[in-house]
């Protein structure tokens, strides 16, 4: 979404991220079905071949295949708990167990990168989980990746268009961000692998944080010719310092969980082979808490800084929806889109 309307003003890119990026996905999604441990039902082999043999049929495939590595991630998670699985998201696996709401982001085939429909799933996610009688809700990823940010769909329009798209764009970020800000229970992040751009600035205002080791954090927004977003220009130099903050919302500095566990946005960092067990192990104990002493503890230590984070959701947004439209933003992203295209 951050820059959605800029596409349109480099005509040799106009096709680009529908026409490559569906054959990766494809390969991707193959390599993805190799790699399920728990082998598909006959009657879902028999739908993976017919899609697989019709050319025109890729899209489904590929959302099967993501619907089945999401299926085998809940029972990695937690094998010996009932769950309850809600399926009318098209790019979420919303679960329930153990007093806690798990919004998985479901687009593996594409890192989980985030589409318009996924920013209108997870506010409705966070709508439906905040009125349910879980105590944590917690996000987390399928696949190798935590979310790769914006999804490259998401700058395809026309020209003519730009204006009233920057808008809707602007007030569509900022509702989301709203979303988390007054969002009532705590938010835990399960950092399952990198994460890129508006997926990692939210964390901000997450409660707890936890990563695999081999996770990364990339806000690479000046490059791109934008700026922050999520509350991080707010977030980010009060968790790190200035200096620090700085470093990767102005400069673009990747950097590795242990360097984001040093620099305070992420909890504690967890060795891969353990990961998943030991971290949601974690949170089963807090899921247990008293919910009412939990909840109005949370409710003390972020009233304060409410409106704060309110007033600086509405200028990050402003200041968003002003730079989708200049030529330097328009810049970066042919530069971006072409060293993508030399890479493919």
């Amino acid at each position: 979404m951050a820059a959605r309307m800029l596409l349109s003003r480099v005509e040799h890119h106009a096709l680009f991220p529908r026409m490559m990026a569906t054959k990766a996905d494809f390969e991707k999604a193959k390599s993805q079905l190799l790699r399920l441990t728990k082998e598909p039902t006959n009657e879902e082999k028999l739908k993976i071949y017919a899609l697989f043999k019709q050319d025109d049929a890729q899209e489904q495939y590929i959302k099967m295949v993501d619907k089945l590595s999401a299926t085998e991630a809940e029972t990695v998670l937690s094998p010996d708990s009932h769950v309850v699985q809600e399926t009318d998201y098209e790019t979420l696996v919303l679960t329930k167990q153990n007093n806690m709401t798990t919004i998985r982001l479901n687009r593996p085939s594409r890192k989980n990168a985030i589409n318009l429909q996924m920013y209108h799933d997870i506010i409705r996610a966070l709508g439906e989980a905040k009125e349910d009688d879980s105590i944590l809700v917690v996000f987390t990823g399928t696949g190798d990746y935590y979310s790769s940010g914006n999804d490259l769909e998401n700058f395809n329009i026309q020209l003519d268009q730009m204006e009233t798209v920057a808008q809707e764009s602007s007030l569509l970020l900022k509702k989301f961000v709203a979303t988390f800000i007054d969002f009532p229970k705590p938010l835990i992040g399960m950092i399952n692998g990198p994460a890129v751009g508006i997926s990692v600035t939210i964390l901000g205002l997450f409660d707890l944080v936890y990563a695999v080791d081999s996770a990364t954090f990339h806000t690479p927004f000046t490059k791109l010719g934008q700026s922050p977003e999520g509350c991080s220009s707010y977030t980010f130099p009060k968790i790190m310092g200035i200096p620090k903050g700085s470093e990767l919302l102005l400069f673009n500095k990747k950097i590795s969980a242990r360097e984001a566990y040093n620099l305070n946005l992420v909890t504690e960092v967890f060795p891969t082979n353990t990961f998943e067990h030991e971290a949601w192990h974690r949170l089963q104990k807090y899921a247990t808490l008293p919910n009412k002493a939990l909840h109005l503890s949370r409710q003390l230590i972020r009233q304060l800084e409410r409106e704060t984070l309110h007033k600086t959701n509405e200028a990050e947004c402003q200041l968003l929806k002003e730079l989708w439209l200049s030529p330097d933003c328009a810049s970066a992203i042919a530069t971006f889109f072409q060293h993508k295209t030399r890479k493919m």
